[in-house]
């Protein structure tokens, strides 16, 4: 459905009042979305975005359409909730619009993909800023540009705290998917692009401070590295996968999906200056944030020599019951990774 709305058992539309006895009270009643109304969210969302050749259709029908040359859609979706994945005292509007972008974006490159399109799905409070909604708007529509990709459609809801939903497809380009499942023993392990810098800006914010500013902003803000993916893709990566929830917790989703082992070599990783003044600030081994800290959507794949260009070795493939190790050993520095649902 293409920014359309739906709501049940009621009108479409509220009849507008014909007169107010505080015109004050009105004109910010009208700066909400109880105030403009979901068709006029979707309008002002919508107005004046430019979309690029592949999208055939898009806002303003039932469902828009979205060129496939390949005849393969790669789809993929993420939901961020306000309060577990963001918080709007902590990053701008706009920030959380490019945080889900890019939290899709860099799943399709994790297939060896490039993305074709994006969707998304918002729920929030009707007493919401328009000004919000439309700032998360012009995130998503900044983090699309990065990849010369356009928001076709979406949906909108009343709910008790704000929700998003971006759902992001890609097209293969006539390759196979590179998926979880073919890594193999002798395998090269590699990553590119950073890791551990969320994590660190999560740990500063949550200590009540803004700074570093890079660190922080890493955090709202994450940097992919969209046209790796692809590129591992042609140089014949056997497995790939986006850092989201950590890199030892999701090499265990390769590990599992291939049944092999996966050891990962922390000398490998360098620590960049920023992490260690924050890791020293804060007593925390920034080591932990590399092996273990998520959304930085980083990539991190498997290879059958040397890697390509960019990527950095951290590891190897090895014959055995699927599990990922530090060293030749279980890691024993706390939780590997985010769970949603862990306790």
């Amino acid at each position: 459905m293409t920014w359309q709305g739906r709501r049940p058992n009621v009108p479409e539309e509220a009849p507008l009042p014909t007169s107010s006895p505080d015109a004050e009270s009105d004109d910010t009643a009208r700066d909400t979305l109880a105030g403009v109304g979901e068709f006029g969210l979707i309008t002002r969302v919508t107005a004046g975005r430019a979309q690029p050749p592949g999208t055939l259709l898009g806002p303003g029908d039932d469902a828009a359409v979205v060129a496939a040359p390949d005849g393969r859609v790669v789809a993929c979706t993420d939901v961020l909730v306000e309060g577990v994945h963001f918080r709007l005292d902590w990053s701008t509007s706009e920030q959380v619009g490019r945080k889900a972008a890019a939290a899709n974006l860099a799943d399709v490159a994790a297939m060896g993909a490039v993305p074709t399109a994006l969707l998304v799905g918002l729920a929030c409070p009707p007493d919401t800023p328009v000004a919000t909604c439309e700032a998360l708007a012009n995130g998503l529509w900044s983090e699309a540009a990065v990849v010369g990709v356009g928001v076709v459609g979406g949906d909108v809801a009343s709910a008790t705290q704000l929700v998003l939903s971006v759902t992001a497809l890609g097209s293969l380009e006539g390759r196979e998917p590179v998926t979880r499942a073919g890594a193999r023993p002798g395998d090269v392990l590699a990553v590119c692009g950073r890791i551990g810098w969320s994590a660190a800006g999560l740990a500063v914010l949550g200590r009540g401070f803004r700074s570093p500013v890079a660190v922080v902003g890493a955090h709202r803000v994450p940097e992919p590295p969209y046209a790796a993916g692809p590129q591992a893709a042609l140089a014949g990566a056997t497995a790939m996968i986006d850092i989201s929830d950590g890199l030892l917790a999701d090499l265990g989703h390769v590990a599992r999906a291939s049944g092999v082992v996966v050891d990962v070599r922390s000398a490998a990783f360098e620590v960049p200056a920023r992490l260690a003044d924050v890791g020293r600030a804060l007593g925390v081994d920034p080591l932990h944030w590399l092996l273990t800290g998520g959304e930085d959507h980083a990539l991190a794949a498997t290879f059958p020599g040397a890697p390509p260009e960019g990527w950095t070795p951290v590891g190897a493939v090895r014959e055995g019951a699927a599990q990922v190790l530090v060293d030749g050993r279980v890691y024993d520095g706390g939780p590997t990774g985010w769970d949603h649902f862990a306790r």
